[in-house]
């Protein structure tokens, strides 16, 4: 499906609200409310919109985020199945992320505080198998998806 500059538009709405109404949506893309529907299933029938999520406030909210930079040993595909499936086993680490360039991997997790961050660090991070590097940073605030409906406003 070749995408114009109309579906990157109403990607970029729904990427910033899921839930905005078809009658709005279409409004904003200048287009009618079954025209705007019908882009929105094309988008959705060829997986370029593959679901829609809710962002839920909970203990990561009130913690730290951590985007953890690791890299291994090796890069055989040995070496990558087994950090893969260590990974998995693992529900404090949220997402991981295959990479190109000077970081194998690119992994975020949460923790209530520093502390419960130090121990995911010593406890499961450095135990995961190939490790040889670890650089986390730690996230200020998500600028994308606020914690609050008031620092949406700032």
């Amino acid at each position: 499906m070749s995408i114009d500059a109309i579906d990157r538009n109403i990607i970029r709405l729904l990427r910033r609200d899921g839930r905005m109404p078809n009658s709005d949506l279409a409004a904003q893309v200048g287009l009618s409310p079954s025209a705007c529907l019908r882009r929105v299933r094309q988008l959705e029938a060829s997986g370029t919109i593959r679901g829609y999520t809710a962002i839920v406030a909970g203990a990561a909210d009130d913690g730290i985020i951590a985007i953890v930079r690791i890299t291994l040993e090796r890069q055989t595909e040995a070496y990558l199945n087994r950090f893969e499936a260590a990974v998995r086993s693992h529900p404090e680490i949220q997402e991981c992320f295959l990479m190109t360039g000077d970081a194998d991997y690119i992994l975020r997790a949460s923790a209530p505080n520093a502390a419960a961050y130090e121990l995911i660090h010593k406890e499961i991070l450095s135990r995961l198998p190939g490790v040889v590097r670890i650089h986390s940073s730690i996230a200020m605030r998500n600028v994308l998806h606020p914690a609050t409906p008031a620092a949406r406003s700032r």
